[in-house]
């Protein structure tokens, strides 16, 4: 067990928390070195219900408010649940891993373990979406962002997984982990909040449903490139977080061969029961373990 890693994700329903359940059991199973780490799962404290079902798993539960005022962008309390914890880690914790609720852990995770020179670990995002190419000037939307962080640019790139040309830095948040030392979760909170309640920036930059939806992710990518050095960002490889629910998208090359061979993946509310994977391989212990886990297809 690692003191030093805290394991974090949060629920704002019913559906989630049965796949916070799963998540967690995936990573007492196969998490090896990092199976005993504490998991911190944050809810509205309306979910009563919901709370007895996690506290079964031996989390630890903590209290957000509903997603913040009404008209709240998505993923708000995803940045309220990494801020708060960061807050409320104890002294010693070199490493906060946060996990959505639709990913599930195969192999122990340990890349995601910080130690120096690194203070983040994480991937490039699967698809370009609202990513701004390389060599391309500010738009209104990351244009803004880059003056909330105060960031003047950024001399390094990432090239999305499933193609396309080289973006100004955007990286994944199905799982990442950061180092609570240097307080960025409560900068994001901070940056995105502002953001995200300035009306201005809203109807100018966030326009379409993507931008508003992924404003928080873009604020973090942002704060990385503006407070780390390039090498102080650990680019994991794509067995981690590895898509899916994209998985007839990926070229047949990258593709793995069998569910195994990945770290974590995110499945989204693709079937993962084995009788329904016919389109990759999966083996003992996990095929077992899915049929004990996931729903049967009818």
């Amino acid at each position: 067990m690692s003191a030093a890693t805290l394991v974090l994700t949060r629920v704002t329903n019913r559906h989630e928390a049965e796949q916070v359940c799963r998540l967690i059991d995936s990573l007492r199973s196969f998490g090896g070195p990092l199976a005993g780490c504490p998991v911190w799962v944050f809810a509205p404290s309306t979910l009563d219900k919901t709370a007895c079902i996690l506290a079964a798993t031996g989390a630890e539960i903590y209290s957000l408010p509903l997603t913040a005022t009404p008209g709240a962008l998505p993923f708000t309390s995803k940045v309220l649940a990494c801020a708060h914890a960061e807050e409320l880690a104890p002294a010693g914790t070199r490493t906060l891993l946060w996990i959505d609720p639709d990913c599930l852990i195969v192999q122990p995770p340990l890349l995601f373990q910080l130690e120096a020179p690194f203070a983040a670990a994480l991937r490039p995002v699967h698809l370009r979406n609202v990513g701004l190419p390389a060599g391309a000037p500010l738009d209104a939307f990351w244009g803004g962002i880059y003056a909330a962080v105060d960031c003047a640019g950024s001399d390094f790139s990432v090239a999305p997984f499933l193609g396309g040309e080289r973006l100004r830095p955007y990286f994944n948040s199905h799982a990442f982990s950061l180092d609570p030392a240097l307080g960025l979760c409560r900068q994001w909170q901070e940056i995105f909040l502002r953001l995200s309640s300035d009306p201005t920036f809203l109807a100018v930059a966030c326009a379409d449903e993507p931008h508003r939806i992924f404003l928080f992710q873009a604020v973090l990518s942002a704060l990385l490139a503006a407070r780390l050095p390039a090498e102080h960002l650990r680019l994991l490889p794509p067995t981690y977080n590895y898509p899916y629910h994209l998985h007839e998208r990926v070229p047949a090359e990258q593709r793995p061969e069998a569910l195994n061979d990945l770290v974590t993946f995110v499945y989204e509310d693709v079937p993962l029961h084995p009788a329904a994977l016919h389109n990759i391989g999966v083996h003992d212990p996990l095929r077992t373990w899915l049929a004990g886990h996931v729903p049967a297809i009818d």
